[in-house]
């Protein structure tokens, strides 16, 4: 049986770039929904992922309604608290914030979901989150407490990354947070590709079809998009081309 996480393997190993948009229960109407679907349906779009930092109860399991009966591409859950889980989404990333040291962030939360992922259907993925320094304070940074990891420290964020990758966690996202002034530097990205075989997911920052190529082209098996779709849906219009020009 074909699962999300085993077509992204499936991808990486084709050399297939992958494109997610995230969107933000607390960001995005939902009479907004079929146009902003329909446009992703018409565009590169690969995947969906819903979640956010901060988000009221309930809006992710309307959120995550909504769409499915609007598209068939695989919604992803993104969250930030376990309040955004539902079985209304196809997988979830269980992201464990290695990057800081809250433990709320590292075990805590995820202790804390157990009732409900025992009888969940949702597939779940272990995922290593990095928050990486991008300039200014992110919502990922208040709300977990802790501290990104500094840009030109590029061994810890790839000794980091390696430490998720030997206690098991089967995928790694570079993070540079919603609104970040800047995307995560391609020298990272290609200097942790060649330390890991992981599928590598770049979030953050990218605001232009150039951005988009240097992640890449670096090495990221899949890049995310927010806060330039949620400014600019004709962002996706702007970047269709880019199949044409990676390798």
């Amino acid at each position: 049986m074909s699962t999300i996480y085993n077509d992204i393997i499936h991808n990486k190993q084709r050399g297939q770039k992958l494109l997610a948009v995230l969107l933000d229960p607390d960001k995005i109407l939902l009479e907004e929904i079929p146009n902003v679907i329909e446009k992703v349906n018409h565009s590169m779009v690969t995947h969906i992922f819903i979640g956010g930092s901060d988000v009221a109860p309930d809006k992710t399991h309307q959120l995550v309604t909504l769409v499915k009966s609007k598209t068939v591409l695989p919604l992803v859950l993104f969250p930030g608290d376990i309040e955004q889980l539902t079985n209304a989404a196809d997988a979830l990333l269980l992201l464990s914030l290695i990057s800081g040291r809250n433990p709320d962030y590292l075990i805590g939360k995820h202790v804390e979901a157990i009732p409900f992922l025992k009888s969940s259907s949702l597939e779940i993925i272990p995922t290593a989150y990095l928050l990486i320094e991008n300039g200014k304070k992110t919502s990922v940074e208040q709300v977990s407490k802790t501290q990104p990891l500094k840009r030109t420290n590029i061994d810890a964020i790839v000794n980091t990354a390696l430490a998720g990758e030997y206690l098991g966690l089967k995928l790694i996202y570079l993070e540079a947070g919603s609104g970040a002034t800047h995307p995560i530097d391609a020298h990272i990205i290609q200097t942790l590709r060649h330390e890991t075989t992981l599928p590598i997911i770049v979030g953050g920052g990218i605001r232009s079809f150039e951005a988009l190529q240097n992640a890449y082209n670096a090495g990221a098996d899949m890049v995310v998009i927010g806060t330039a779709f949620e400014q600019n849906m004709s962002f996706l219009d702007e970047i269709k081309q880019y199949n044409e020009h990676i390798s």
